[in-house]
This record gives structure tokens, C-alpha cells and sequence, in this order.
């Protein structure tokens, strides 16, 4: 089952910080057995990779009730309901949200960044905001990063796909260097389109000494245009006929599923890099792109405050 957001884990929460002295980690575990989760939902991560998403939501339903003074931390790492929240789940709220915290003047205060002044005649928090506020901080910067690279994957494709094959060929060559394979930009320059070996378009070394050889196929199609098993057995009978054992097959396009499937149990080892995996690439290491604004997070250090 999916993962309840982090509003809705605030009741459970609360309820197990009001029964003893608790831990994030003891409460996820708790939490995901009343809730059946399977081992892989357990495990599940922010798209980060950082943090477990369970582990993610319960800290920021446990902070933004510690705002709203219903949890307490008497020491590191562990956290108890106040008296303020034993009084609230004594009156056994169906549901503890955003909107319910904003009731709080020091809630509203941390949430809406406003003074407690300024709030004393307004009237409690709507619905409307309750509900912008189902993901936590972490999901919504992976949410914002992860569409602004979907956005910039398009681009990169619609531009390589208006640019000459020869430009396409370049590509693929600053892109190997980049990643470590093809010794210098000339040397792989050289080598790439210039083979008229069948199936392959090129070969770049795998490493600076040139101890093995990697063979490069690509294809600019358009998208919508999958390149299909006929075009990898070519490129693979190719690998078989020069001896070779490894390859990389490129395009800007997709691969069919039964050319994927081809290539799983080949004797040579052979990847296949589609459009969206090329842009990701081109992205990672940073060619045809350039960074223009960094943006730091920092988080306590939890050694520092120590005194132990």
C-alpha cells in the first residue's frame, strides 16, 4: 500500500509518543507493521537516495507537531507527547493535520513566518492550506529538481535532434571522454564515425592505455521511431565478427522491448543507451549543459551540540 503522507502519520505518531519516550527509527517500525507495509515499502527512498521516505515523513509530522508544542525531545534523537498533546488525543481527534496545528499561535508563527501578533484576529487555518502541505520539504525539492531535469532531458533531445549526424557524432565522443572512456577528445573524435565496419559506427578505447576497446553504434531517430532487435543483431553480429566483446548502442530515440531483452543473455556485453538515459548522462557529466544557480541545505550537526 502507499505510504501515508506526513500529515496523515501525525495521529499514529502522536499516539506513540504518548504511550513512552520513543525514537523515529522504533516508530517507523511500529507504524509500518500496523500498516502491513512489505519489506520493499519499508525501504523505499526519497528520490534523493538519502533517507527512507517512512523515516522522512514521521520526522517532519514528529517536527511540525513539536512546533505546535505537542511533542517534546528530552534527549538526542528521542521524542515524548507534552501535556498539551496528551490533552489533545484525549479528546480523540479523527485526524491531526496542518490546518489543526494552525490553531496554535506558535505554529502559525514558525508555519507562515508572521508574528503572533499579527495573527491574534485572524481565523484558523483553511482547508486550502491543510491541503498544499501533503508532501514534506525533501519531496518537494525532489519534486521541483525532477521536473526541471525532465524538462531539460526534452531540450537536450529536440537540440541534438535539429543538429548535423556529424554534431551527433561529436556528441557521443565528448560525452565518452567525459565518462572516463576514449583517452583524449581527439583520439575519440577520431575514432567514432569513421569504422564503416557494418553495424558499428566507431570505437574509443576503455580506458587512457587503450587495454580494451569498446564499439559504438548510434542512431539519431526521432522520437516515437524505437530502434527494434533487427538493428542490435546487426550491431552484435558486427562485435561477433571483429571479435569484440563489448559495445554501446546510442540512441535519441527508445529501444523495443524484444531488443532489450536480446541483449540480456549475449555472451558480449552490450548496453543499449536511449534517448532519455543519453540526456541524464549528458546532464551528470556535464556536457552541452551548464550549471546556473547552486543551492546548499544544510541540516544540525548533532556532533557539535554533544557534550558527552
Amino acid at each position: 500500500m502507499p505510504i501515508p503522507d506526513y500529515q496523515t502519520l501525525m495521529l499514529p505518531v502522536l499516539r506513540f509518543a504518548m504511550a513512552s519516550e520513543t525514537r523515529v527509527a522504533d516508530v517507523a517500525e511500529r507504524i509500518a507493521n500496523d500498516l502491513g507495509l512489505t519489506p520493499e515499502e519499508r525501504d523505499e527512498l526519497l528520490p534523493s537516495g538519502r533517507q527512507r521516505l517512512l523515516h522522512n515523513r514521521i520526522h517532519w509530522a514528529k517536527f511540525y507537531m513539536s512546533k505546535a508544542g505537542l511533542i517534546a525531545s528530552p534527549a538526542r534523537g528521542r521524542f515524548v507527547a507534552t501535556e498539551k498533546g496528551r490533552a489533545l488525543l484525549a479528546t480523540s481527534p479523527e485526524r491531526i493535520d496542518v490546518a489543526l496545528l494552525m490553531q496554535e499561535p506558535e505554529f502559525r508563527e514558525f508555519y507562515r513566518n508572521e508574528g503572533a501578533t499579527a495573527q491574534q484576529n485572524e481565523s484558523p487555518a483553511t482547508a486550502t492550506v491543510a491541503t498544499s502541505a501533503r508532501t514534506t520539504p525533501e519531496e518537494q525539492i525532489d519534486a521541483a529538481h525532477a521536473a526541471l531535469q525532465a524538462a531539460l532531458r526534452d531540450e537536450l533531445l529536440q537540440r541534438i535532434l535539429s543538429n548535423s549526424p556529424a554534431f551527433f557524432e561529436q556528441l557521443i565522443a565528448d560525452l565518452l571522454v567525459a565518462m572516463g572512456y576514449g583517452g583524449s577528445h581527439k583520439d575519440a573524435a577520431a575514432q567514432l564515425g569513421r569504422s564503416g565496419d557494418g553495424g558499428v559506427d566507431g570505437i574509443v578505447n576503455e580506458d587512457r592505455l587503450g587495454l580494451d576497446r569498446i564499439y559504438v553504434q548510434a542512431k539519431r531517430y526521432a522520437p516515437g521511431n524505437a530502434v527494434g532487435r533487427p538493428d542490435v543483431n546487426g550491431f552484435v553480429g558486427s562485435l561477433v565478427g571483429l571479435g569484440a566483446t563489448k559495445g554501446v548502442f546510442v540512441t535519441t530515440s527508445t529501444f523495443s522491448q524484444p531488443a532489450r531483452d536480446y541483449v540480456k543473455h549475449l555472451s558480449q556485453r552490450v548496453i543499449l543507451i536511449d534517448g532519455q538515459e543519453l540526456a541524464d548522462l549528458m546532464s551528470e557529466h556535464g556536457v552541452g549543459v551548464r550549471s546556473y544557480r547552486a543551492v546548499e541545505f544544510k541540516r544540525l550537526d548533532e556532533d557539535f551540540f554533544g557534550e558527552e
